[in-house]
């Protein structure tokens, strides 16, 4: 799942749902596992598929209309519980970025540990992505992380948008907290080498 991220393009996904929730992105019965491979087959389950485990024809991951490694949102995406196997699915599933108007702080962190890029815009903004997609499937959007603008390509309108510095660098680089922690080590050694811990 560690990807470099820059500049990406891409056509979407549209969820017009508003408050979606962990439980909605992976049900509670599939939190037993500790590994996170395949929980993308697993993503929005009982959307995606009936009792039977038969496809949904009509929910949006079923559709061949809709592609790409981008997903757009309603207002309040990831709220409810902060299982972290939420971002696993989403990143297993293939999305790298998920566009909303608004996300769950917990839910938010755990998509950027995860590698996939939470874009937060304007309601407007996002209705105007909702109102492409639907008019053109094959509407991209680009999304560059450097200058952190997201742009409408049917449009040309774009908006920026807001990331912790930190997890931008790691992002940017292919780095967890803890490759970046090793990338420093030789720095976190020299500050403890001229800053001697008081005697007790």
């Amino acid at each position: 799942m560690k990807q470099k991220f820059n500049i990406i393009t891409s056509t979407c996904v549209p969820l017009p749902l508003e408050n979606v929730d962990t439980d909605q992105i992976i049900p509670a019965r599939f939190l037993k596992a500790t590994d996170k491979e395949g929980f993308g087959d697993n993503l929005f389950r009982d959307w995606r598929y009936d009792k039977e485990g038969r496809p949904v024809k009509d929910f949006v991951l079923n559709d061949p209309t809709y592609g790409g490694c981008i997903l757009v949102a309603g207002k309040n995406f990831g709220s409810g519980s902060s299982r972290e196997h939420a971002a696993w699915a989403i990143a297993g599933y293939g999305f790298r970025v998920v566009i909303s108007s608004f996300f769950a702080d917990i839910h938010k962190n755990n998509e950027l540990n995860n590698f996939v890029l939470p874009v937060v815009v304007s309601e407007s903004f996002l209705a105007e992505l909702f109102d492409s997609i639907h008019a053109d499937p094959k509407t991209e959007v680009e999304v560059d992380l450097p200058r952190q603008t997201v742009t409408n390509k049917a449009t040309g309108h774009s908006e920026t948008f807001e990331i912790n510095g930190y997890k931008k660098h790691c992002l940017m680089n292919g780095l967890d907290d803890i490759d970046f922690l090793v990338q420093n080590k030789d720095k976190t050694e020299e500050w403890e080498k001229t800053h001697p811990q008081p005697s007790l």
